[in-house]
């Protein structure tokens, strides 16, 4: 592929090749998931460097920089492979720009809270590059902190407001930060307000984020209301965070939107740095969960219950909610795979050659504790293996203890084809926890 520099004197459009084949499909062939102690995370650090080496190429292209947004994924150990192609870490309170500093090297630590404390400030400052308020009354609250801090060290730490353009471009309102009546962001009545009372000395970047795994048709529409709404203020920026929400390495993806975007923010506002903070896209397609089948009931339907729970392990199952894809390896062939489909996608009766129905429940007490309803080719047994695809975004950092449920072991593919076991967990760390 040739280079293709962003360059604010003439831009040029993305290579096609930087499309990414990047499609929900089974696991790789040569992943030994029989072999692994189950209920487990599996992460494929091959498929995660694909990612990571489309999305360096992306920000190359384009001339802005991408963060990790740790909110989705934490595994930290993967951290220097990360790092290697991204330009650091963003992180929701203290604890996650810890992490992203102490694991991610020297990289950027990005940092936004609906609201700090004092004690929070006081650590952030030694760690976190950006520092992201929610309203300009949290700003004028610890703006005396960081500027001595800032003249005490002569470090230069870069200070922001988050936005909100009141434009929703997500219908499932729980992942929608610009809803009706959301508390994340500043609106551009309250901005306008805001500079008059308090003014902008101190401030030198907006941050805005709207998205939640949509394509660039919806940053798109962010953009228009923003620039509509906010490009008084924008002009004076040293920087603009347009969020996360990016699913970039969506096969489906519209890279031509994104670069139009990323050239109007260029050609308006030359002097600021673009951040993208994608989570998902960082992760997408690259890890699995398997869990096994430990019983079978029948009430109603055929049940499997599981050695792993939606609730405790797969909480997004629940919350969003969705059915995710899977595979069943039989017990006495694991080399063999059986494709399943999630009942919700047909809901007129079975598909053809899948004629078997089966709930698959949770191990905890929750009555609710349930993947979905699926349709196989072939009936399940005690001891065969599900694989659930796309699980290493959004649950790892969600999964949790309740009844006691043990956390699920945390196996890596490395980059070299071998399979190993990173992490287990045991009756201390739930015990621990309270």
């Amino acid at each position: 592929m040739e280079e293709n520099l962003y360059d604010v004197s003439h831009s040029r459009a993305l290579d096609p090749a930087m499309l990414l084949s990047n499609r929900l499909k089974p696991a790789p062939e040569d992943i030994p998931f029989g072999q692994v102690e189950t209920p487990a995370f599996v992460v494929d650090l091959r498929l995660l460097e694909d990612n990571l080496k489309f999305l360096a190429k992306l920000k190359e292209s384009l001339g802005i920089k991408i963060l990790l947004a740790q909110k989705a994924y934490s595994l930290y150990k993967t951290y220097p492979l990360i790092g290697s192609y991204l330009d650091g870490t963003t992180a929701s309170g203290l604890f996650e720009a810890r992490l992203g500093a102490e694991a991610m090297g020297d990289k950027e630590v990005h940092v936004f809270s609906p609201a700090y404390k004092e004690s929070d400030i006081e650590q952030l400052l030694g760690m976190a590059k950006h520092l992201i308020f929610n309203s300009f009354s949290q700003w004028v609250r610890h703006r005396d902190q960081i500027m001595d801090y800032k003249a005490r060290t002569g470090q230069n730490i870069h200070c922001g407001l988050r936005i909100n353009p009141n434009i929703s471009v997500t219908d499932h309102d729980m992942y929608n930060p610009a809803a009706p009546g959301s508390r994340l962001g500043i609106t551009v009545e309250a901005f306008r307000e805001g500079v008059l009372y308090y003014g902008l000395d101190g401030i030198d970047g907006l941050h805005f984020h709207t998205l939640c795994e949509d394509n660039s048709d919806a940053l798109a529409k962010t953009w228009e209301n923003i620039v509509t709404q906010f490009d008084p203020w924008l002009k004076g920026m040293a920087w603009i965070n347009m969020g996360g929400g990016h699913h970039l390495t969506r096969e489906d993806y519209d890279l031509s939107i994104l670069a139009d975007v990323i050239e109007d923010a260029h050609r308006r506002y030359p002097k600021a740095q673009i951040y993208l903070e994608p989570g998902e896209a960082v992760v997408l397609n690259t890890g699995f969960f398997v869990s096994q089948v430990e019983d079978l009931l029948y009430n109603s339907l055929d049940i499997a219950v599981l050695d792993s729970s939606a609730t405790c392990h797969m909480p997004d199952v629940l919350e969003v909610p969705y059915q995710p894809k899977l595979f069943v390896l039989k017990g006495n062939k694991p080399e063999r795979r059986i494709e399943a489909i999630a009942a919700s996608e047909y809901p007129d009766g079975p598909p053809e050659n899948s004629p078997f129905l089966y709930r698959l429940g949770g191990t905890s007490c929750l009555a609710g504790d349930v993947v979905g309803d699926y349709y196989f080719s072939e009936k399940i047994d005690i001891g065969d293996r599900l694989v659930f695809l796309d699980m290493a975004l959004y649950t790892m950092v969600k999964t949790n203890t309740f009844n006691g449920i043990p956390l699920p072991a945390i196996y890596l593919m490395d980059r070299d084809g071998y399979l190993k076991k990173m992490k287990t967990f045991s009756y201390e760390d739930f015990k621990s926890r309270l």
